[in-house]
């Protein structure tokens, strides 16, 4: 998270390449990004240079707060930040602010800082820091003062904060939002003294959850409709050109509530082969013809090592699939699954419900369900 304030303007005397260390703010962004602790100067603006004997240190932390009035200046600087943030604030509160802090923390006397600000700070705002404007991604008025939108932040800091760290790695993974209801469904099809009509029941019922979920990451287009009152409400068209793909056979659990949700949707069918872990082989495949001009709702109730997955959407892809076109949906996911396949097939999207611990010896999901396609349709005994 970076922000861009524009509160307090440093003098902006100097427009020559050596007043702005861009490589070493870039290096100092990307050790602190990377996990690593930096040394950052540490400027005297009475003497108007660097210190040369004294730095601050600067942990990594899960948020960075870039601060500045030119940050959004640099192409580079720009790329390496997840929000950027220009708060706008009235000049003449800018003006005070300024004249508060040369004359109390710098030792200037007021007019000093009047001639500055006329000669070389408002120009240089108005020409090098309002066009970087155009750059951001939020702007906040009225400043400090604007207690909405800084709780509308703090809300986002909030929501990222609790992701799960994969969904920090791989931002195309989403996990549904954890609720009681949902933990206790999870509970229920984890325990083995549950019934097997209770099991489906339940499994049904976070599946149908998964693919609502999965569904609001396809495109859409505005459309406009009018209501019993004669009134023109301007909502959005489903997308038309999609289907769904079940693996066999426990991906097919999935398919009732993807019909649930899609009336008529074609769905097709892969089954790969297990012959140990690494040695999988597609066996059988049936999929609609023109799948190359569709989105793909890929089917799988549990991600484990991520092989099988990984044959099927590279089958897809071999089908004319764009990547980008892929939302591979499942129940639980083992961390290992989840590298496997975003780091073979970055532009695909996951969505489950649940991110599990590990994989044990035998690749079984831990905690996990056990064979999910065997306690769905009843051949676990």
């Amino acid at each position: 998270m970076y922000a861009n304030n524009p509160l307090n303007e440093a003098p902006l005397c100097l427009f020559v390449a050596d007043a702005f260390d861009t490589e070493q703010l870039l290096e100092c962004m990307k050790q602190l990004i990377s996990g690593q602790r930096v040394k950052i100067p540490i400027y005297d603006f009475k003497k108007h240079q660097r210190s040369s004997d004294s730095f601050r240190q600067v942990n990594a932390s899960d948020v960075i707060i870039l601060e500045g009035i030119l940050v959004f200046h640099d192409q580079g600087v720009r790329d390496l930040m997840n929000m950027k943030i220009f708060v706008d604030t009235d000049a003449d509160v800018r003006l005070a602010r300024r004249i508060r802090r040369d004359t109390v923390e710098r030792g200037r006397d007021i007019n000093s800082v009047l001639e500055m600000y006329a000669k070389f700070v408002k120009p240089a705002f108005d020409d090098f820091v309002l066009p970087s404007k155009k750059y951001a991604d939020v702007i906040i008025p009225r400043g400090g003062d604007n207690h909405v939108a800084i709780d509308l932040i703090v809300q986002h800091l909030r929501t990222k904060l609790g992701q799960h760290d994969l969904c920090k790695i791989y931002p195309n993974v989403y996990v549904i939002q954890s609720t009681f209801q949902i933990r206790g469904m999870h509970t229920l099809i984890r325990d083995t003294e549950i019934s097997k009509h209770d099991f489906v029941f339940y499994s049904d019922r976070l599946i149908r959850l998964v693919v609502e979920h999965g569904l609001g990451h396809l495109p859409f287009t505005e459309k406009q409709v009018v209501t019993p009152t004669g009134s023109v409400y301007t909502g959005v068209d489903f997308c038309k050109k999609l289907c769904g793909v079940s693996i066999i056979r426990s991906g097919e659990s999935m398919e009732n509530a993807l019909r649930a949700c899609c009336k008529g949707i074609k769905i097709g069918k892969i089954l790969i082969h297990r012959d140990g872990d690494n040695g999988k082989q597609l066996i059988y495949e049936k999929l609609p013809k023109d799948i190359s001009e569709r989105h793909v709702l890929l089917l799988d109730p549990v991600l484990a090592t991520g092989n099988s997955a990984n044959q099927a959407i590279e089958l897809l892809i071999q089908k004319g699939v764009p990547e980008s076109h892929i939302i591979f949906l499942n129940l639980i996911s083992a961390p290992e699954g989840i590298h496997c396949v975003c780091k073979r097939f970055p532009s695909l999207k996951i969505v489950t419900s649940e991110i599990d611990v590990a994989l044990n010896e035998e690749f079984r999901v831990i905690p996990g369900l056990g064979e999910f396609g065997d306690r769905y349709f009843g051949t676990d005994d």
